[in-house]
């Protein structure tokens, strides 16, 4: 009767004060669960197996709940057999495991939650999800960053991601050995998620590995090439199921002369070939590699010979090397287009299994990831496109696998490493040493609302933006805050102070050697720091600036240098309103390297004159234009007065709009494409349009009301009639790639085209009739189509059809011209403006600013308030470009220019004494009906 009541007293009073018994429990601790995985039907891993669960429980006594789930890799009984309470409400828990991320919805708040978030690179999808995070007050825990003293990760499944992409990798060669008509012993290999275990799915390759040994694979392809990249888990994985081939390892150096067809090699096995970076890297002054620590260092000054040196002699690419933007690509689309295009290379890169799966990454033509279900596609190059195994392309290109969630196709042996790998940290995770353990706290992102110190930087990017969230603190607010340190207190200064003072996501610090003019700037502002210096004491400035995120310069411009070394040596951003002096410009290279905006010439003049003036010119650049009717007979009815670069680059670039009431988005590859093909602006002319841009950007621009309100919301570009499908024909023919081209001298324009079409430029005799042939191939479509006739006219007029002596005007082309570069040098020559039809445009940029000694004069307002916004541009993330630089971008001076409108600095354009010619580009924001 004494325990029955102790025990129904003791349920009353969980029930009623459930948190508080749950941490008095005399053993002191948390209850965890495995949550249900609901991000892929595949997912079928656990972060611990029964056996790790069993063996906790009755190690600490923990309470273990587990959602019940029917395609686990475990079954429910197996978890309840071990001890662990199976069902579906799992908030009593304090901590929450799982693997990949968590839908918001299922977010418990006060809990901790461990799992892949996929959040700590600033990964845009997932930062809604970070923001509910924080709003819940829940304490992250990343298995990525779980590391050692030496930041080697500890929880991780790349060894079985080169598994899982080794024997997929080999399913997709069989079948495209197949698409070329050889049957291999590799069709009898089939996805790794077909396979009970990785133990069957060894002993399958195994035995074909005896068919191999036996009859041999085919001749006609010469040996068989396996390259690894990589040194790490995902490469030692990979190869681990390779080694269950008949092989033979080859360095580098020999891989060439093995491929020979001269070499006596063996059909009756394959061979394989482990690449590390000095195999493939040369310093670009020095010729050769020199070191990893100096690769990290200058990524920059290195280049890949890794299409030359071991590309065009590998049969299957098995990449699973690390690669970050800094670092140069592997193979560009360029490079495996001329491997491709080389009859040498028939069976050479025929398949990659690119299990790092870094999107337009190291390999360039990774356009996207794919699935389990359909983990192949096909890049073909010497055509400009990508398919899948359709009969009529399946045997021309190169074959990608790139599924991004290969672990989770062997999710058995996944879940018994992973398990194992955790395990060692479950005991400080249940006691609640989260902070004292260095592995945990290191991997812990956020707590109690707010990220760690490591991932300050995670605010700027999430939803709220800039720790807006009204349950944190002051205190921890300013924690977070950007800091600004402003040297000089002169009489610009006051603008600059007041605008940033009111920003309360950023914190400043004014120094000055005039201790009373700078507290005055504060006007009591208690949350603006005044502190004295002198800049010639470097100790004291070294300080300051190491402690600051963005330093301005209002000190006399020759101590801007001293100020900038200082900055690229603590890594810290830098603002003047001052010219750029040879001082300063010879610091670009260490800026560059230091990762360092340098922004200078941002007041009035320099500054505000700069803005304007790029403004315009930009305008007129990308105004070309229209020739009036009478002049527009000419291929793409177009004429420029300016390089045609502008007008070409815009044409490919992405756009977004809202039109019906819909979200609208178009690739810059696809924009030519997708034009719209009447635009009735003037029943006398003959228009069509092209999206602009961003088109949604404008909303706040323009101060307009939501999308919900309206049914569109679009920027668009007028050409005439015909302009976007020839210009697109020419896209496809490969006039508009901005790679490198080889080193090659062209003697007639003619060369230039048959290099496009057939890959070559000397020693052959082509015709009309082969020309035509490779352009209607080029561009899908049949030789008597009406758009083959267009393109070939275009051509003849532009004297590249047919053979011309039409020669190479060199002055207008730079050194190692890309087809780009070549292309608008044609335009340039041939598409000028005849006289009396040149626009004849002035426009007048006049700035309008009013200032008073009450407030501030209209010398401070207009140099203070230009550093003042570009400064809070730099503390956005909005200006990213390095190095020392004037701002002379798009970028940076639309918006600079848009805020100081709002700040009452107005800059009014007039257009007089317009032509004949007068413009018809049209870039203003509206509906086209």
């Amino acid at each position: 009767m004494i325990n029955s009541y102790l025990i129904k007293s003791c349920r009353i009073f969980r029930t009623r004060y459930g948190s508080f018994l749950n941490r008095a429990d005399v053993r002191g601790l948390n209850a965890i669960a495995l949550r249900r995985e609901d991000k892929s039907r595949w997912e079928r891993r656990v972060a611990l197996i029964p056996d790790d669960v069993s063996k906790l429980i009755k190690e600490t006594g923990v309470k273990v709940y587990v959602q019940p789930c029917n395609k686990r890799i475990y079954n429910d009984e197996k978890y309840e057999k071990a001890g662990a309470m199976v069902q579906e409400d799992i908030s009593d828990a304090d901590i929450i495991m799982g693997i990949k991320e968590i839908p918001i919805k299922n977010l418990i708040s006060n809990k901790i939650h461990v799992f892949f978030s996929h959040t700590h690179k600033g990964q845009k999808y997932n930062m809604p999800m970070l923001q509910e995070i924080l709003d819940k007050k829940i304490r992250l825990i990343d298995y990525e960053l779980m590391t050692n003293e030496n930041k080697k990760r500890l929880v991780l499944f790349g060894t079985h991601a080169g598994y899982a992409g080794m024997i997929d990798g080999l399913h997709g060669l069989g079948l495209r050995l197949l698409g070329l008509g050889y049957n291999t012993p590799f069709m009898h290999v089939s996805m790794s998620h077909s396979y009970k275990s990785l133990d069957d799915a060894k002993l399958s390759i195994k035995n074909i590995s005896e068919s191999i040994v036996d009859e041999g694979l085919p001749k006609g392809f010469g040996p068989m090439t396996f390259v690894f990249t990589g040194t790490g888990n995902v490469s030692n994985g990979a190869q681990v199921i390779f080694k269950n081939l008949p092989h033979e390892y080859v360095k580098v150096k020999d891989l060439k002369e093995c491929t020979l067809a001269s070499h006596n090699y063996s059909n009756k096995k394959v061979y394989g070939c482990q690449v590390e970076l000095h195999d493939y890297l040369v310093h670009k002054s020095i010729g050769s590699f020199v070191s990893k620590s100096d690769y990290y260092d200058n990524p920059n000054q290195y280049v890949s010979e890794f299409h030359t040196k071991i590309a065009p002699y590998t049969t299957m690419l098995i990449h699973g090397s690390y690669w970050d933007p800094r670092y140069p690509r592997l193979l560009t689309n360029e490079q495996l287009k001329a491997i491709q295009m080389d009859p040498n290379n028939k069976y050479r890169l025929l398949a990659v299994a690119d299990i790092s799966c870094d999107i337009k990454g190291a390999l360039e033509f990774l356009s996207h990831s794919t699935t389990i279900d359909d983990p192949f596609y096909y890049v073909d190059l010497v055509n400009n496109k990508e398919h899948k195994k359709l009969r009529s392309d399946e045997g021309k290109g190169t074959q990608i696998m790139a599924v991004d969630i290969l672990p989770t196709e062997i999710p058995f042996e996944s879940s018994k490493h992973f398990s194992k790998s955790l395990y060692p940290l479950m005991n400080d995770l249940i006691n609640g040493k989260l902070d004292q353990n260095p592995v945990l706290a290191g991997a812990t992102i956020a707590k109690d609302g707010e990220l760690t110190e490591s991932h300050q930087k995670l605010y700027d990017l999430l939803p709220k933006n800039n720790y807006t969230n009204s349950s944190q603190t002051s205190d921890s607010r300013k924690a977070r805050r950007k800091k600004i340190l402003l040297l000089g207190s002169g009489f610009v200064s006051k603008p600059f102070v007041d605008y940033l003072g009111k920003n309360k996501n950023l914190s400043l610090t004014i120094a000055s050697d005039i201790k009373a003019e700078a507290i005055a700037l504060t006007r009591g502002n208690q949350d603006i720091q005044v502190v004295n210096l002198d800049v010639n004491k470097s100790e004291d400035l070294s300080r300051l600036i190491q402690s600051a995120d963005i330093v301005v310069s209002f000190i006399p411009a020759p101590l801007h240098p001293i100020v900038a070394e200082t900055c690229i040596a603590h890594k810290k951003h830098m603002v003047t309103a001052s010219y750029i002096s040879p001082a300063m410009k010879s610091l670009d290279e260490r800026a560059k390297q230091a990762g360092i905006t340098i922004l200078n010439e941002i007041g009035l003049d320099p500054g505000i004159d700069h803005l304007s003036a790029m403004k315009i010119i930009d305008e007129v650049k990308a105004e070309g234009g229209l020739p009036a009717p009478e002049a527009s007979n000419v291929p793409f009815g177009y004429k420029f007065s300016w390089s045609p670069r502008g007008v070409l680059t815009a044409a490919l670039n992405d756009a977004k709009f809202w039109m019906n009431g819909k979200h609208h988005e178009i690739s810059g590859k696809q924009l030519l494409k997708y034009h719209f093909p009447t635009v009735p602006i003037y029943p006398g002319f003959a228009f069509e349009g092209l999206a602009n841009r961003d088109s949604l950007s404008y909303i706040n621009t323009y101060g307009l009301a939501p999308l919900s309100t309206k049914s569109a919301m679009f920027r668009g570009t007028l050409r005439y009639k015909g302009f976007s499908d020839l210009m697109y024909s020419f896209y496809k023919l490969g006039f508009l790639d901005t790679e490198n081209t080889k080193s090659i001298k062209y003697n007639t324009w003619s060369d230039f085209l048959d290099h496009n079409l057939f890959g070559f430029c000397d020693n052959h005799q082509p015709t009309e009739a082969s020309r035509i042939s490779a352009i209607a191939d080029k561009l899908n479509i049949p030789k008597n189509h009406k758009m083959v006739e267009n393109v070939v006219d275009a051509l003849k007029w532009f004297s590249l059809m047919p053979d011309s002596s039409t020669p190479l005007k060199h002055s207008f082309i730079p050194q190692n011209s890309t087809s780009f570069d070549m292309f608008c040098s044609l335009l340039q020559q041939n598409l000028k403006y005849n006289p009396g039809e040149r626009d004849l445009q002035t426009k007048i940029s006049t700035l309008i600013c009013y200032g008073s000694f009450e407030t501030y004069t209209a010398m401070a307002k207009t140099v203070g308030l230009p550093a003042a916004i570009a400064t809070e541009m730099i503390a956005r993330g909005e200006i990213n470009d390095t190095g020392v630089l004037a701002p002379t971008l798009s970028h940076i001076y639309n918006p600079i220019l848009q805020k100081l409108d709002n700040e009452g600095i107005k800059i009014v354009e007039n257009v007089i004494n317009r032509g004949m010619n007068e413009s018809l580009n049209w870039n203003g924001v509206g509906i086209w009906e």
